[in-house]
Parts: C-alpha cells; sequence; structure tokens
C-alpha cells in the first residue's frame, strides 16, 4: 500500500509532528494541515492493524490521535467520512436491517481427508478439462462472515452473512474495525462497486484477556473467539464494539464492475490470488503469510496437513483449510450448486468435540453474588485436558438448549479456552432425564435469590454471605490485585472455617501465633506470609481499588480511577457526572462506584483499612509512567521462559514505566529471548538499535532496580 518512499516521508513527518505536536499547525492552511496529519494516523493504523509491525509506541499514536480530534473540533467543517475518529464508536443502533448482498454468499462443501481433496479434483475435471488449472489455499477462519460493499472507493455498507442472500446491515458497528479501510483506492484499478467477503475474528490473547476482564467484573463468560466475535458485532451500542478488539480478514473479491457495470473478475483480474494482491495493496488485512498458491492437489494435500499440527500455534481460530481453483474462467467453467461453488471446498480438521453425561448440576456463587450453574460431567478427554466440569452460565442458556440432568452432551473445547456444551443429544434420551431446577435461594446462605432487570444472572444480595466474603477475600489477594504471595484460595477457604479470616481487614490483624501451631506451618512460611502481608499495604493504590471488588471494575478501570483521585476517599464523595469524565467509565460502572461508596459499612472497611496502614494515597506519577526506570522504553518477549510467565514479565515491564509491543522494529528498545525463539530474533539481530537480552539478563536487570 507504501512505497519504502513513502513510508520513510511519513515517518519523519511523523517525528517533526511529535515533536511539534500543536504548533506544526499555523492554520494558515488547516485543510492542508488536516490531511498531513489524517496520513500519518492513517499510515500508523496501517502499520498495527495490518502489519501488526507498529513503528511508534501506543503513547506517540494516542497523543497523534488525540491532536487530530482537537483540530477536527476546532474545524468541524473539515471532518470527512474517511477521517481515523470517525471510527470512533458511540452510534446506538436500535435495530438491523436486512440487506441482499450483491451476489449470494453460499456455503462450501466439506472434505476430512486427502481421499476427498483428490475425489474433489476428480469431480472438477467433469466441468474444467484444461491442464494448466492451479489451487490456492488459505485458513477457515472460525469467526463471523461479513459482507462489504465499496463505492466510488467508499465503505457504504456491511452486513453479516445472514441465509447466503441476505443479511443484517452492521454498518456502523463494523466501521470501528480498525482493520477495515473506510476508504480504498479501488479507482486506481477502474473498480467502481466492489463486494468483498470476510472474516471477524477475535485473537486467542485477546479473547482470554476479554474473558478475564469479563470475570473480574462479575459477567458470564463468553464461551469461545467465534461467539465472543458474532455477538459483538450485534451489539447495539457500537462504542462497546471498539472494546471487543476485533479483527476482519478479508478473504475473497467477489464482485468488481467498472463505472459501466462490467465485470472486471476474469476481464482484468485474471485470478483468485490476484484480486488478494490487490486488495492487500489496497490496505486490506488478507491471509497473505498464511497463503499457497499450488500446481497440484498432492501439495495442497501436503499444505493441510501442515496446518492441522500447527493450528494451536496459530493466534487465531481456524478449523480447517479453504481450498480454491485460482483461475476465474475455470470457476466460471466449474460453477455452482445451490448450496456450494464445486470450485471451492473446505478441508475440515479433525474435530475437537466429544460426548459425555451430565451426571448433576452443582450451583457456585461468586464475589459478586452472582450464582453459576456448574455440569459436572463424566471425565472426559477433550484437546489434551480431561474435562469433568463445564460452566452452563446461567438459567436461560440451558433454557435454551433444553438441557437435562442425565442427558449425552456434546461439548467443544476451542483452542485452550474454556469447555463449552454445544448441546445435548436429545435423540437417546431414555425418558429417565430431569429437568433442571433452577433454585431460588442462595445456596450457600439460603437467602433469596434476585434477577435484576435486564441481566442473565441472578443474585444473592446478602453482603455476609459466606461463599461471596471467600470469592471476595480470594479476589483481595490475588496476584493483580493486593498481590498476597502465600495466601491463596485454600488457605483462605481453611482460614475461613477457622474463624482466622472472616473480612478483608482481618488480613491485617491475623494472629501469627496461632498460626505457627497449625498443621503444616513452619516458622519461615509463617514469617514469608507475614512479610507478603506486610508488603501489601504498600501496593500502589490502584490495586487496592481492584481488590475491592467493585462491580464492573477491571484493572484498567481502576488504575483510570486512582490516575484522577490523590486519595481513596475522594471516590466516595465523586458525582456521576464526574465519573462519567474519567476515561472508560460509563454510566453502568458509575453506577456500580456509586452504589459500592454509597454503603455504609463498605466505608467503614475502608477507614479500618486505612487505620491498619493501608497506602490509600494515589502516585499519580506511577500510573502516568513518568520517571520510571523503562519510560519511554518497549519490550517484546520470543520463546519460552522459564522464570516468568509471558503475562508476569509484561507487568513487570508495565510497573516500571515501560511497554510490551507485538512486533520486531525500529521501534523496539528490548527483545529478551527465551528457549526456541522463533523468527523474532533473526528479524531483531539485523537492526542495530535492538537490545538482545536473555531470560537471565532481564532478570538481573529487574533485580538490579528493585534493591
Amino acid at each position: 500500500m507504501y512505497s519504502k518512499e513513502e513510508q520513510k516521508e511519513i515517518s519523519n513527518l511523523t517525528d517533526s509532528l511529535l515533536k511539534q505536536k500543536e504548533s506544526f499547525f499555523k492554520k494558515e492552511n488547516p485543510v492542508e494541515e488536516l490531511s498531513l496529519l489524517k496520513r500519518v494516523v492513517l499510515f500508523h493504523d496501517w502499520r498495527y492493524y495490518i502489519l501488526s509491525e507498529p513503528l511508534i509506541s501506543d503513547f506517540e499514536y494516542d497523543s497523534l490521535f488525540k491532536l487530530l480530534q482537537k483540530i477536527e473540533s476546532e474545524n468541524p467543517d473539515l471532518i470527512t467520512d474517511d477521517s481515523p475518529t470517525q471510527r470512533v464508536g458511540g452510534g446506538i443502533t436500535d435495530d438491523f436491517p436486512p440487506v441482499a448482498h450483491l451476489l449470494p454468499m453460499l456455503s462450501l462443501d466439506n472434505s476430512y481427508s486427502s481421499e476427498d481433496l483428490n475425489n474433489w479434483k476428480t469431480r472438477l475435471e467433469r466441468f474444467v478439462k484444461e491442464q494448466d488449472i492451479t489451487f490456492t489455499a488459505e485458513p477457515k477462519y472460525d469467526g463471523s462472515s461479513i459482507a462489504l460493499v465499496y463505492e466510488n472507493d467508499k465503505l457504504i455498507r456491511v452486513a453479516t452473512r445472514g441465509d447466503g442472500q441476505s443479511g443484517e446491515e452492521i454498518t456502523m458497528n463494523a466501521k470501528v474495525l480498525k482493520s477495515l479501510p473506510l476508504k480504498a483506492a479501488f479507482s486506481r484499478y477502474g473498480i467502481h462497486k466492489a463486494e468483498l467477503r470476510g472474516e471477524v475474528l477475535i485473537s486467542k490473547e485477546k479473547f482470554e484477556q476479554l474473558n478475564n476482564q469479563r470475570l473480574e467484573e462479575g459477567l458470564t463468560l463468553l464461551a469461545n473467539p467465534r461467539n465472543a466475535a458474532s455477538g459483538a458485532l450485534r451489539l447495539k451500542d457500537s462504542s462497546e464494539v471498539s472494546k471487543r478488539s476485533l479483527e476482519a480478514f478479508i478473504y475473497q473479491l467477489a464482485f468488481a464492475e467498472d463505472s459501466s457495470g462490467n465485470n472486471l473478475l476474469l476481464e482484468k483480474i485474471p485470478d483468485h490470488k490476484s484480486s488478494l494482491d490487490i486488495l492487500y495493496s489496497l490496505g486490506f488485512k488478507i491471509p497473505k503469510k498464511e497463503f499457497g498458491h499450488f500446481q497440484s492437489i498432492n501439495e495442497v494435500v501436503n499444505f493441510c496437513a501442515g496446518w492441522e499440527e500447527k493450528r494451536d500455534a496459530y493466534p487465531f481460530e481456524i478449523d480447517g483449510i479453504v481450498v480454491k481453483v485460482n483461475e476465474y474462467k475455470y470457476q466460471q467453467l466449474a460453477g455452482s450448486t445451490s448450496h456450494h461453488p464445486r470450485w471451492a471446498i473446505a478441508y475440515k480438521f479433525k474435530a475437537r468435540q466429544a460426548t459425555t453425561r451430565l451426571e448433576r448440576i452443582e450451583f457456585q456463587v461468586g464475589r459478586t453474588g452472582a450464582v453459576t450453574p456448574v455440569a459436572k460431567v463424566s471425565p472426559v478427554s477433550l484437546a489434551g485436558v480431561t474435562v469433568t466440569s463445564i460452566s452452563m452460565f446461567n438459567e436461560d442458556f440451558i433454557k435454551d438448549k433444553d438441557i437435562r440432568i442425565g442427558d449425552k452432551v456434546l461439548i467443544e473445547r476451542a483452542g485452550d479456552v474454556i469447555p463449552y456444551v454445544v448441546k445435548s443429544l436429545e435423540d437417546v434420551r431414555d425418558g429417565s432425564e430431569k429437568v433442571i431446577e433452577f433454585p431460588d435461594s442462595c445456596p450457600s446462605c439460603h437467602s433469596k435469590l434476585t434477577r435484576p432487570e435486564g441481566e442473565a444472572v441472578s443474585r444473592c444480595i446478602n453482603a455476609l454471605c459466606p461463599a461471596q466474603l471467600v470469592e471476595k477475600l480470594i479476589h483481595f489477594v490475588s496476584k493483580d490485585a493486593m498481590d498476597i504471595r502465600g495466601l491463596g484460595e485454600s488457605l483462605i477457604k481453611r482460614f475461613y472455617e477457622m474463624d482466622v479470616l472472616k473480612t478483608i481487614p482481618d488480613i491485617y490483624t491475623i494472629d501469627f501465633d496461632k498460626v505457627r501451631t497449625l498443621e503444616g506451618f513452619g516458622e519461615k512460611s509463617v514469617e514469608n506470609l507475614e512479610k507478603a502481608i506486610l508488603k501489601s499495604k504498600k501496593a500502589p493504590l490502584y490495586r487496592l481499588i481492584f481488590g475491592l471488588g467493585i462491580r464492573f471494575v477491571g484493572l484498567r478501570t481502576a488504575k483510570n480511577l486512582a490516575a484522577e483521585i490523590e486519595d481513596l476517599n475522594e471516590l466516595t464523595v465523586l458525582t456521576e457526572e464526574q465519573l462519567l469524565e474519567i476515561e472508560d467509565i460509563g454510566p453502568k460502572v458509575a453506577g456500580s462506584i456509586l452504589d459500592f461508596f454509597s454503603v455504609d459499612e463498605n466505608k467503614a472497611m475502608i477507614q479500618r483499612l486505612e487505620d491498619l496502614g493501608l497506602n490509600i494515597v494515589s502516585d499519580k506519577s506511577s500510573l502516568k509512567q513518568e520517571n520510571l526506570p523503562f519510560s519511554g522504553k518497549t519490550f517484546l518477549f520470543t520463546g519460552s521462559l522459564e522464570t516468568f510467565s509471558r503475562k508476569e514479565a509484561a507487568d513487570l515491564v508495565e510497573s516500571l514505566g515501560g511497554k510490551t509491543i507485538s512486533a520486531v522494529s525500529k521501534n523496539l528498545n528490548y527483545l529478551v529471548v527465551g528457549a526456541s525463539p522463533g523468527s523474532k530474533l533473526t528479524k531483531a539481530e539485523k537492526i542495530e538499535e535492538i537490545s538482545i537480552l536473555s531470560e537471565e539478563e532481564f532478570k538481573n536487570m529487574i533485580e538490579t532496580i528493585n534493591k
């Protein structure tokens, strides 16, 4: 999309902008100045979202983006539809009207073996006699299919697949996806109107982060990345869609015509591979590195087998490989049935599903009072793990799927995410199955359950519910909260049963002499526990805010809150209007914070924690990452680490003011190399500015700083 000369030019322009900021704009020619700034931001969007090779830090990008927003707000008549600022969601959609696709989105026929692929080629030969036929192969993404229409170079419509003939229009939601250009120079290739096909996805890593955040906020976990992507596209608030970190891979140019209505596929664009090259040149995210072009079906078979082996290492969920005839003239000869094109087929990977028996349902109470049904199933091996428990989310989930105790159920486990009940196998029921009865009282304290309007989860609202108290204690001491090492879940439960711990402040009044008398506690373990508890008193305020377990307040929100206040007591007097001015806080979160601090017992607990010596003062300089050892430095980790997990290492970097980035570029300061590093090391060795550290050197660096 950008030549080397253009990239160098824009990089230099970026440096000038970052140095001069607002003084760059003399307001003598705001049209030209805005055009330059939009060009810079769009370029860095392309580097980050399409190539995954950013050239500037997130902070630097944010400063450029905010500058663009400011200049546009001062010159609203100069805002254009293709400005990067127009991606920011905020519109509310009442419904998703049906729209017809320009061409039907047919299904694909399936194959499961090399024999199936060879049989498909034999069937093709009935329609395509030529010997120079070639094949393409690319991952079959397991996400949500979309159709995009561009006209006069502008994105005018995005729709779901629907029934293949028509789908639901989701244009407003799709526009927040930064991997979708709002404007693309199709006219460069003589294309007046085009329809593209793609798949909206969420990476495995982002999906795990999303579920962890939902867990922190007491929300129902999402079943798998596919559901997370498809569900997000139909959210009514596009600003919520933008929080899902969705990406769109475009895998087909299905329709292209010039201004006279002539079909350009076949006449001007000869094959599928050429069309993808065009799309890539226009700034679309395509399966470029994952794409294969082959002369024989045997090469295709080997490609499919290779991907089946490495599918788990791929960042996105894929459930097979799509094999196509490359040449459009041969696609036309092969034609289609009413169900699928004859010129394409899906090679499906071995299913990661299993069947088992649902033996019973247990109801668990979380720290926010949410009551979750958990299916206890006959042990079954699935994707390398033995599954015995599966979350059933809520009462509606059970009723919608008509799942009963005693049912034989089909379960799946996509990648490394949670097991999920796909359906019950009604055809094999023998009449002994029992309808699942959802309790109307709390399984722990027997208080009456309530189900707030608009929520799918029933809750226990008894503040003294034992199950909630235990879960709140476990959350408070967890790694992302107060990080009290040695005080894990099993010990919390043991101390609770012994009346050593009942409330959060009790943690700081533990009778260690009594603990020393307990079985399994030596002097060293008691000493370490005491030190960990004392150390937590000095934890940054955001950790304490997060540890309080306020509903909907995750780690990021806790940091944003701590950055805006002087001390914790300030939260007890902030108004809804003041809370809504804080980054990432909407009405739901603001309401939850107000509710929490309106409870006298909660305010008394905070006072008690302050009296016990806990830090309630905000260290704003730390939160803004100024004057810290790694301030302005970027890190990337490759290979297997032994001392830290990737997340622990990234947390260390962030706590010291640094950032982790996802790709090797000249913007990277340190590459930390573990065992069996990949191609990132080879690439980094060619860039003089990057310092390459072993895991031991990184560990020593951290220890030196912390001395």
